[in-house]
């Protein structure tokens, strides 16, 4: 039987490259998203006419709509073999400008929808002591620039999780990884995302500050237009992680053209720091 692959916001973005990439590999793509009816029926009517994928409603922010959605994949193929944690929002602003409640939106979409997804198809990986879950975090989940603190911290958080559960879910025979895309002109820019809300808040920062915020947001479009990086890498990637021998998939794949190899330096080093810090405490 083809490995099945579910992958969370297929609509746009990294999500429709990999449920096409998938697709072209033989594997049998649950491609998820919401309003499949609606906002979203023409992707869906796209990726619902390729051979191998079958597109099915999923609100990555609701407990029910996950577990519904699961449970129609269960009952129908029996197993979900790997599991793409790709669904999130992106959020700007200043990070003293978010209140507590548009801070839990936020980690809603981007934090919270991995640990629903993950508790969701875990306990099938678990018997049969087989599964991969990809996370799709992002290089500001290593590194914090300014303007967009609050979704770097979900990416943080996100890094934290499933660098732990690694090790936790190793010897259960599954395997959860990540993939660190730097920057890529992706549809995400595109929408409205969920931004900083107290507006009172950044506007006591004054003008010196709203301007060096416009000018990072410049210099990044910039460099995006200028570089316009291919987001197939991305695709690439993850089909690379599937096909790639359990005990054989790095914790950790950075992705990011724009870095000249800066991403994967920081992630050498790191892991040798780390190895060595783990190891004071006999891990």
């Amino acid at each position: 039987m083809k490995k099945i692959v579910l992958i969370t916001g297929t609509s746009t973005g990294f999500g429709g490259l990999m449920a096409r990439t998938f697709d072209r590999e033989g594997f049998t793509v649950i491609a998820t998203m919401r309003e499949v009816n609606g906002k979203n029926a023409e992707a869906a009517k796209e990726l619902n006419a390729l051979p191998n994928t079958e597109v099915i409603e999923l609100d990555i922010t609701s407990d029910d709509s996950v577990q519904n959605a699961v449970s129609e994949v269960l009952s129908k193929y029996g197993k979900i073999d790997v599991l793409i944690n790709n669904a999130a929002v992106f959020s700007g602003g200043l990070t003293e400008a978010y209140s507590i409640g548009q801070v839990e939106k936020v980690f809603n979409s981007n934090v919270y929808s991995v640990l629903r997804l993950n508790s969701a198809v875990l306990p099938g990986m678990r018997a049969v002591k087989d599964g991969l879950i990809i996370t799709i975090s992002s290089s500001v989940g290593r590194v914090s620039p300014p303007f967009q603190g609050i979704y770097n911290a979900t990416k943080f958080a996100v890094e934290g999780l499933t660098e732990a559960s690694y090790q936790e879910l190793i010897g259960h025979g599954v395997e959860s990884v990540l993939i660190e895309p730097g920057a890529f002109a992706t549809e995400i820019w595109g929408k409205s995302g969920i931004g900083a809300d107290l507006q009172e808040v950044a506007e006591a920062y004054g003008e010196e500050t709203s301007v060096m915020q416009q000018n990072f947001m410049n210099a990044f479009g910039h460099i995006l237009q200028q570089k316009q990086p291919d987001p197939q890498l991305i695709a690439d990637a993850a089909l690379k992680l599937a096909l790639t021998a359990k005990g054989e998939r790095p914790l950790r794949t950075p992705v990011d053209p724009l870095a000249n190899g800066a991403d994967v330096a920081y992630n050498e080093a790191t892991i040798a720091a780390a190895q060595k810090w783990m190891g004071e405490y006999g891990f």
